[in-house]
């Protein structure tokens, strides 16, 4: 363990670390991947996807053993006993840091299938890591606010139609689809320019779920509702990878996939539009009283 180190060196080490496990297992990722590029076939797709997600799940265990190395980090999980790598999970979670998915994908590494996060298009120019996320096809969304598109009609739907085809692709093989409801990072100036009913919150957004249920519905066995907690508040990657986050509290409850009625006259889609809306709301109602007893025990300790 090398959290003794000072906090400079410590994220020195850290992303050195990081980055070398990234040069390890991406050039391997991507030479796969050019495999199912060249035989566009489903049985071709049966055979590399598995190996695909295999390399992928070996780059988290990576990320997992360079985190035991350097941080000194207080894990208190619950609610994975029961998951299974053998099913298909609609994954929703709170989002406030990057290190978020660092901490999804080390508990839930092996547990799930792989995580297949929805990105923003910009990031596939990240340097590496935008490849490798397009190796492994996690779907890159164009936002457009709505006075964008009211300019621009030719672009509404387009997000749709990357979803469908993501999730036609995922349901060849059990695939975890992580949504964080937000849509962006929470912050107060961004709960107080949303006049955000919650105190831990932002309102949270049921299109995208909307989209995934509307394309798989049946293939998922259920949702999994993760909260993340950090006691001693938000961190950005550079405190985590220094060594200053301590403590990480994650919450899982397994829930049942939710299904809509269409009322007379209306369509299904409208239908699960307007169910998932409501659910999302009571899930994210429960899940700010949630944090609020979490922080309340720890502040009790």
């Amino acid at each position: 363990m090398l959290h003794f180190l000072p906090a400079p060196l410590l994220g020195v080490i850290a992303s050195a670390l990081m980055l070398l496990n990234i040069l390890l297992w991406v050039p391997l990722l991507l030479a796969v991947s050019v495999i199912k590029l060249l035989l566009p076939f489903k049985a071709v797709r049966l055979v590399v996807d598995p190996l695909l997600l295999r390399i992928a799940e070996a780059w988290i265990a990576g990320n997992s053993g360079w985190m035991r190395l350097t941080q000194k980090l207080d894990w208190e999980v619950s609610g994975i006993k029961d998951l299974s790598p053998r099913q298909w999970y609609l994954v929703l979670c709170n989002h406030q840091s990057w290190v978020d998915i660092l901490v999804l994908q080390h508990v839930l590494n092996r547990r799930i299938p792989l995580l297949k996060f929805f990105l923003k298009k910009e990031l596939i120019w990240v340097p590496i890591m935008g490849l490798a996320w397009w190796a492994l096809e996690f779907p890159f969304m164009r936002r457009h606010s709505e006075a964008y598109l009211k300019q621009h009609p030719e672009e509404r739907g387009k997000d749709a139609t990357t979803t469908r085809k993501a999730c036609e692709k995922y349901a060849l093989v059990p695939t975890s689809v992580m949504n964080f409801l937000e849509g962006t990072r929470c912050t107060s100036a961004k709960q107080q320019r949303q006049q955000s009913p919650y105190q831990h919150l932002l309102k949270p957004k049921a299109g995208g779920i909307t989209l995934a249920l509307d394309a798989m519905g049946e293939k998922f066995g259920a949702v999994l509702d993760i909260t993340i907690v950090y006691p001693d508040g938000r961190p950005t990657f550079t405190e985590f990878l220094m060594g200053r986050v301590k403590n990480v509290v994650v919450r899982v409850r397994t829930l049942a996939v939710p299904h809509a009625q269409p009322a007379p006259g209306q369509n299904a889609e409208q239908a699960l539009r307007e169910t998932c809306q409501l659910w999302v709301n009571r899930l994210w109602a429960e899940k700010d009283t949630l944090i609020s007893q979490i922080l309340a025990d720890k502040n009790r300790l």
